[in-house]
């Protein structure tokens, strides 16, 4: 069930109202059952892994609760078989295909013939973000900074809550539990906040995101046929589809959560406004961000001999979450070595900051220039469908010729589709989050409201197009 299609209004407007006439303990087994209904949309069958993932961490966390002080070897073995079961599930449906067909093709380079069998099965969609969110109910009951849910049905609903179960934001269980075992309260200013991040998500996906992606699919499913300037249009494309497609989900997630009295996580703070690779690791996908620094970065240890390694080592297998193909890994090892060069650069940045004296707005933006730019580059190995399609890109940016008129027409919707969303994201910058919707009279709150909705109805570049990260 895609947020941008009219299958989900009926559907989260038949889960509002039950939700408002219901008590507590009856929304909690609503939006379970809600939580089971929007995922078999997908495929009735794959609900049978969230129950089985859902039963095993939750008897597991209670198994580890109990050793806790009592047995610590039992306690660190149940841990580890529990995150072994569940990175085996995850292991199985997304990776087995993609190192079992580089294994036989590492074979072949050493001049050995080996054939193993692909299993070629679907990939359930959500596995990779409900399999790291359920991991952290088990990880924090072992570090004792959770204790494990008494009632199975509160925790089977922090797995299945469904407005972040296909595409997060990547939510500890630590944050989520106590808001499934209380009341909720849900008020006005909650319901004009929700409303209006479900509107400006659906206004970055159906708006921004999905015409952007017709510009962005003919480069890169196509690049030979193309020049350097197009080219290039179609890379920064691509860098605002993959924001407003991810961001948008994230912000209908987390409107149609406050409409039911939840807090869910901000995912995104304006990444492209970003100055360094650390600053813009801590504004692009937060909650994967930051579970990879507190569940992989820091207990490989934070010795500062071992930091580059250990950079390398979350960003590569960062990369290899996004999926099980050689551009991921590359891209992953691309923003590794960004992370590991701005480091150890670091006090050459800030002579050269000190350099342009009392004019430090100048420096920031020609560090938002320059950090734009190399995320772009990250982004091709992100986007094409195979390495080599990376170095044609790369070739292709150098032949230049004069644009055609579809190609003048498709830069002119890029600039007229972006260049407003970053001035938006500079005014936020220098203010604060969703600044007209707090603090603008309710005149320009109205009549915004009006105008991203007409640009929805009548600005829709397709309907239903999937969300690029229902695919991870």
């Amino acid at each position: 069930m895609l947020f941008n299609s009219y299958t989900y209004l009926v559907f989260l407007l038949i889960v509002y109202l039950l939700y408002r006439i219901l008590k507590h303990r009856q929304q909690n087994y609503m939006l379970l059952i809600a939580g089971y209904v929007f995922y078999g949309f997908w495929s009735v069958k794959f609900l049978s892994l969230i129950l089985f993932s859902t039963i095993v961490d939750f008897q597991f966390g209670k198994l580890i609760a109990e050793a806790r002080g009592v047995d610590d070897t039992r306690k660190r073995r149940l841990l580890i078989v529990s995150i072994v079961i569940n990175l085996g599930l995850l292991g199985f449906f997304k990776y087995y295909d993609f190192f079992a067909s580089s294994l036989v093709d590492l074979a072949a380079v050493f001049g050995m013939n080996l054939s193993l069998p692909l299993l070629k099965v679907i990939l359930p969609v959500g596995l990779s973000f409900y399999t790291f969110q359920s991991m952290t109910y088990t990880i924090d009951i072992y570090r004792g900074r959770l204790e494990p849910a008494r009632n199975f049905f509160d925790y089977a609903l922090v797995v299945a809550f469904f407005p972040q179960l296909v595409a997060g934001p990547i939510e500890r269980a630590a944050r989520m539990l106590p808001q499934m075992t209380s009341g909720r309260v849900i008020d006005w200013d909650k319901t004009r906040l929700g409303l209006w991040l479900i509107v400006v998500g659906l206004f970055k996906k159906a708006v921004i995101a999905d015409n952007l992606s017709l510009i962005a699919n003919d480069v890169f499913n196509n690049i030979e046929a193309h020049n350097g300037l197009y080219v290039l249009t179609g890379i920064y494309a691509f860098a605002f589809q993959i924001y407003c497609d991810f961001s948008g989900y994230s912000d209908i997630a987390r409107g149609t959560a406050r409409l039911l009295g939840f807090e869910l996580m901000v995912n995104f703070n304006q990444p492209y406004l970003a100055t360094n690779p650390q600053d813009f690791w801590r504004r692009w996908h937060i909650s994967l961000s930051t579970w990879l620094r507190d569940y992989l970065y820091i207990p490989l240890g934070g010795k500062e001999n071992k930091v580059y390694r250990n950079l390398m080592i979350t960003m590569l297998l960062g990369g290899l979450w996004h999926g099980a193909a050689m551009h991921f890994v590359v891209w992953g090892a691309f923003h590794g070595a960004l992370l590991a060069a701005y480091r150890y650069l670091r006090p050459v940045w800030g002579k050269m900051e000190n350099l342009f004296g009392d004019h430090k707005k100048l420096w920031r933006v020609v560090c938002i220039g320059f950090m734009f730019h190399i995320t772009c580059i990250g982004w091709i190995f992100f986007r094409v469908n195979t390495l080599s399609d990376a170095s044609l890109i790369f070739s292709k940016l150098f032949e230049f010729a004069v644009p055609s008129p579809p190609e003048a027409k498709a830069a002119l919707l890029l600039i007229f589709l972006s260049v407003p969303l970053l001035v938006m994201h500079l005014f936020d910058e220098c203010n604060d989050n969703c600044y007209i919707y707090k603090r603008a009279p309710y005149w320009l709150k109205a009549n915004v409201m009006a105008f991203l909705m007409l640009m929805i109805t009548f600005w829709s570049a397709h309907d239903n197009i999937p969300f690029i990260y229902f695919q991870f």
